[in-house]
């Protein structure tokens, strides 16, 4: 039976409907028709609202697909951070500290994250609610459909030129169709333009300069600005942007490519193109913030944008995030816990098209947890995470993440005033090639014998003896294992972030942080895991409960041996030697397994049980928020300062 149809977030308009004489590229070219780049105030034909496209790209799948994923336009679109860049509360609390550290210098923010406004000669805003209009729109389909490759601009820092020329009543749409297989035209003017196809394209935004000079490890100045942001170019030095089986571009893994799949409502069930088509996901793993958004502009909130499109793209980050990387785990034959766990090897490989993570780089971490248990207890740990008390760090712990500071001080998390690079140990992508711009920087990856960069990491752990495991089982050595669990954990906006907003931001900042209060917190995602069972072979020294001397079990059942302990360890906690944490009994807190938004959030599950439906009266949910905010801010001027400096290396 045919599903009903959810609620459309944008009305019916007819406005695009017109006799209009269509253009392909054969006719017209695709070359500059505008100036490079548009400028504010000059656009003669105004870009049009996302719900002037929705009557005929807002449709449900196709019968014979109802199963697929969603491929259409505007119902892949609506819940991407694409579409709300410009509602993200983060980012407008990030404008506010710019602002406060750079007056004026926010336009390249705003260039981004709300082009409508930029466009429109209102670049100058620094907060949402000097936003009018439609320009909360974000990334908008006129905005994508309209751009052009004026052949001269470089990528970066959103230099578009839009095009403004009208052919007939419209000013052309361009995609990836030329409809020269026979299936009717659109009602409105287009052009065929590979330009939209292309990661040059997604380059325009996703290569961030701003205007500090990079400084080296010197603090001599290196004639560049800073390089914010690197995605496209990461791509671009890759072996992923070379021609031949291995290329794939920025669409191919974000707007997956579909076959067979009408264009719009009017064909639905009798026309469709054999190639071109792309459902228009636009994910990444910032699955926390959509989440929020869906409480501030779905049905349970400004009732803005139906439910379903915010499920719809966290459904689609959910299957599209394990792809990023791959684990490969390497243990001992066997372990004997009164001697300590050794030789225990973990390999992360990107298997992305650019470095992992990549993007904005404040507050942003991704690193590795593990997990050894027996019969229920934590024997050792690394990298645990904990939703009160966030990432514990030990000597082990292993991360990825890059930290831009203002070399003159240290201090981190003001995007303008960062001018050199403390440390980037994210994984390079496949084949990337050395460039001043891209090289990762430490001493954590080494050249390749082929001259590029490593698309993994290595990382070997070493954990003590155990004493305090208890053999619970002496009688049955078949389950005498100790379960290892290894996690890529990622966290887009660490607490000590949302800290620091709370701290700098302003209005925009505690609006943040009462939001993410209201939440828990954001949880980290698993972006992958794998587990591995090690026979063990030896336990720790068992408590003699006949009152006698301790005594040490070796093995388990039959053939086990017993002989007098000369430690005198006792079954109380020990403190593991420097570099683990080893733990008795299951450690409350510490959450295991847990993808942001999996069904166990709202099982209860581990980690802040406030969003389970109904533990909180309504009323109660904004008291409790505040109290957090208030325990908040006392940790964030005992840990954070003003402003925040990292530990300073010898000069």
């Amino acid at each position: 039976m045919r599903r009903r149809c959810p609620p459309r977030s944008l009305a019916p308009v007819v406005a695009l409907v017109a006799p209009v004489v269509a253009l392909v590229a054969v006719g017209l070219g695709v070359g500059p028709v505008a100036a490079a780049p548009t400028q504010p105030g000059t656009l003669v034909n105004p870009i049009l609202g996302p719900e002037t496209c929705d009557l005929c790209h807002g449709y449900e799948n196709a019968l014979a697909h109802e199963e697929d994923p969603e491929y259409s336009p505007l119902r892949t679109w609506q819940g991407t951070m694409m579409a709300n860049s410009a509602r993200d509360p983060v980012f407008w609390a990030g404008v506010a500290v710019a602002d406060a550290d750079a007056p004026g210098e926010t336009e390249l923010c705003i260039r981004c994250h709300a082009p409508r406004a930029y466009l429109d000669g209102h670049g100058s805003v620094t907060a949402f609610d000097q936003l009018v209009g439609q320009e909360d729109e974000g990334v908008e389909c006129a905005m994508c459909h309209r751009m052009v490759d004026d052949g001269s601009t470089p990528a970066g820092n959103a230099q578009y030129s839009v095009d403004d020329v009208l052919v007939g009543v419209n000013v052309p749409r361009r995609g990836p169709w030329d409809y020269t297989d026979g299936v009717p035209e659109p009602p409105h003017s287009y052009v065929y333009d590979p330009f939209i196809g292309q990661s040059r394209f997604c380059g325009t935004c996703h290569d961030v300069t701003t205007e500090t000079e990079r400084v080296d490890d010197a603090g001599q100045g290196m004639g560049v600005g800073f390089n914010e942001q690197r995605t496209y170019r990461e791509w671009l030095n890759s072996d992923y942007a070379t021609p031949g089986a291995g290329f794939q571009s920025c669409q191919d893994c974000h707007m997956p490519a579909v076959a067979d799949k009408p264009g719009c409502t009017a064909h639905l069930n009798q026309y469709s193109h054999p190639t071109g088509g792309r459902r228009h996901d636009l994910v990444g793993a910032n699955r926390f913030m959509v989440e929020v958004l869906r409480q501030e502009y779905g049905s349970s909130g400004a009732n803005l944008i139906a439910d379903f499109f915010f499920e719809n793209t966290m459904a689609a980050m959910d299957a599209f995030l394990p792809t990023a990387a791959t684990l490969e785990v390497t243990t001992p034959a066997q372990v004997d816990l009164d001697q300590g766990l050794a030789d225990l090897v973990v390999r992360v490989t990107n298997e992305s098209g650019h470095k992992l993570p990549s993007g904005y780089s404040e507050g942003r971490v991704m690193w590795l947890e593990v997990l050894a248990e027996y019969d229920g207890q934590v024997v050792y740990s690394s990298g645990a995470w904990d939703q009160v008390a966030g990432l514990q760090r030990d000597a082990q712990l292993r991360t990825y993440e890059a930290i831009g500071e203002r070399w003159a001080d240290g201090t981190t998390f003001h995007l303008l005033l960062n001018d050199h690079w403390a440390a980037d140990t994210r994984i390079p992508p496949r084949g990337l090639r050395p460039d001043l711009e891209t090289d990762p920087v430490g001493d954590r990856y080494a050249l390749l014998a082929d001259g590029t960069w490593p698309n993994y990491d290595e990382h070997a752990y070493a954990f003590p003896a155990a004493p305090q495991v208890l053999d619970t089982t002496p009688d049955d050595p078949s389950d005498d294992q100790l379960q290892v669990t290894v996690r890529l954990r990622y966290l887009i906006n660490t607490p000590e972030y949302i800290d620091f907003l709370a701290a700098e931001a302003g209005e925009a900042g505690s609006h943040v942080a009462t939001l993410f209060d209201l939440n828990g917190g954001a949880p980290p995602l698993t972006i992958v895991e794998q587990t591995v069972a090690i026979p063990i072979v030896g336990f720790g020294p068992v408590a003699d409960t006949t009152g006698g001397a301790d005594t040490t079990t070796t093995g388990g059942g039959e053939g086990s041996t017993t002989t007098p302990s000369t430690t005198g360890a006792s079954s109380s906690t020990t403190t593991a030697a420097e570099g683990s944490t080893t733990l008795p009994g299951g450690t409350a807190g510490s959450e295991t397994g847990r993808t942001e938004g999996s069904p166990a959030d709202d099982a209860g599950g581990e980690g802040c049980s406030c969003r389970s439906a109904g533990s909180t009266p309504p009323g109660a949910a904004w008291l409790l928020a505040l109290l957090g905010r208030l325990g908040r801010g006392r940790r964030s001027r005992a840990s954070l300062g003003r402003p925040r400096s990292i530990a300073r290396r010898p000069r």
